[in-house]
């Protein structure tokens, strides 16, 4: 895979409560555009809506701030370049394997296994742009939880060799790849190749909302990044839910 070649500042820390809260804070201390902080392992990791995420030794968690100025909305589609890095990281250890898979919003599986965790977050915003965002990833690289809500694999489970160092590296060097798509290109060969890995396209899925729960096939994304689900009901667009396969979609 060729890719864009960005300049980061790395920060390697050992233990941490969560990389994404010290990213946080260097971000409010002036830190610079494509700042990463690195560790070992996390004891207070999270994920979606707060979720646990297991973090010990062995896997890779990342999270890297970006300053892209733009507004919330767009600051989103962000998730969507983890997703796309992750599986290309997932591709150098596997293989361009068709077991890998994206899952709308920014899961990324193997095997119908979730492998990865991303976390999108915001700091202030002001004049319709936000100050800064901050994208967590923990990539399962020698270890998985066994008992997660939802199966999850990693890169040894699935055979891979890939050590720590060489998953972070290529990684981060696929981030700033899509990154750099995205910032130059806008959101639209970023939806291309998504939705080319998409897990459920055009497949019955269920989509649980806070208030409701919709059925319907995965139509599409919008040019924003929000799914597109066909209901009994009509098209319904939606811009955040947890998604749901049948077994042989995943």
């Amino acid at each position: 895979m060729t890719g864009h070649h960005p300049s980061f500042d790395i920060v390697v820390l050992g233990s941490v409560g969560s990389t994404n809260d010290e990213a946080h804070q260097l971000a409010r201390e002036g830190a610079r555009h494509l700042t990463v902080v690195s560790a070992a392992e996390q004891s207070g990791g999270r994920g979606r809506r707060g979720r646990a995420w297991a973090s010990p030794p062995g896997n890779v968690y990342v999270s890297m701030i970006l300053r892209p100025d733009c507004a919330p909305a767009q600051a989103a589609q962000i998730s969507f370049l983890a997703a796309l890095a992750v599986r290309d990281t997932a591709r150098s250890a596997l293989g361009d394997s068709s077991a890998i898979k994206v899952k709308w919003p920014n899961d990324v599986l193997v095997g119908g296994s979730k492998i990865s965790g991303i976390l999108l977050e915001t700091g202030s915003v002001a004049a319709e742009a936000v100050d800064y965002v901050v994208i967590g990833i923990g990539l399962n690289v020698l270890h998985h939880p066994e008992d997660s809500e939802r199966p999850s694999t990693s890169l040894a489970a699935q055979g891979a060799s890939f050590d720590t160092s060489h998953a972070r590296a290529t990684l981060l060097e696929r981030l700033g790849y899509w990154y750099h798509v995205w910032h130059e290109r806008g959101f639209a060969p970023v939806r291309e190749s998504w939705l080319a890995d998409a897990a459920g396209k055009g497949e019955e899925i269920e989509v649980r909302l806070p208030d409701r729960v919709l059925k319907g096939v995965f139509a599409d994304l919008d040019e924003d990044g929000a799914l597109l689900l066909e209901t009994v009901q009509g098209r319904q667009r939606i811009a955040a839910g947890d998604v749901y396969l049948r077994p042989s979609a995943s």
